[in-house]
């Protein structure tokens, strides 16, 4: 079980507290918790899309109750600062490369966090509308909605970045 869906849920994880760190803890937390509440499975949903609202949830609690947003620290921060340019090889590519990375990153800070969320484990993640709206408990025109506000705004926040 949790080779297959590893993956999947430290990507729900990390959509909603965009740190890799947080997210594995948070995945390992989701297959505990799975694991405990097993038998309250109904089958009324996919069983992936079960373990990723397990996720979910841990992850918003998580959220809500340490009050954090992103912040790089530790490996993340490190692996940051590899991506200066050293002077070898194409240096200005991979700056231009970093440089719309960190602009999108920036982009999607401005969203609101329901408007982050769907963008996130829409087109991050690979969702469907229908497992987006059962993890996020909302309706699937809702889930539409968000993600049709999300990239316009997106759009707009990103119309003066040049992508090679």
């Amino acid at each position: 079980m949790v080779e297959r869906y590893q993956q999947r849920v430290v990507g729900v994880a990390r959509a909603l507290v965009h740190n890799p760190d947080d997210a594995v803890e948070l995945g390992q937390e989701t297959f505990i918790r799975a694991f405990q509440n097993l038998t309250s499975f109904e089958g009324r949903s996919s069983f992936s899309t079960w373990l990723y609202r397990i996720a979910a949830n841990l992850a918003i609690d998580w959220r809500r109750r340490e009050g954090r947003y992103a912040v790089a620290h530790g490996e993340e921060a490190e692996n940051e600062l590899r991506k200066i340019p050293s002077g070898q090889g194409d240096s200005f590519r991979a700056m231009a490369r970093d440089e719309v990375s960190r602009k999108v990153r920036e982009a999607l800070k401005e969203l609101t966090a329901e408007h982050r969320q769907v963008i996130l484990l829409r087109e991050m993640e690979g969702l469907s509308y229908e497992e987006i709206s059962e993890i996020l408990d909302c309706p699937k025109g809702t889930v539409m909605s968000r993600l049709h506000y999300a990239r316009n705004h997106l759009r707009s926040l990103l119309k003066d970045v040049e992508i090679d």
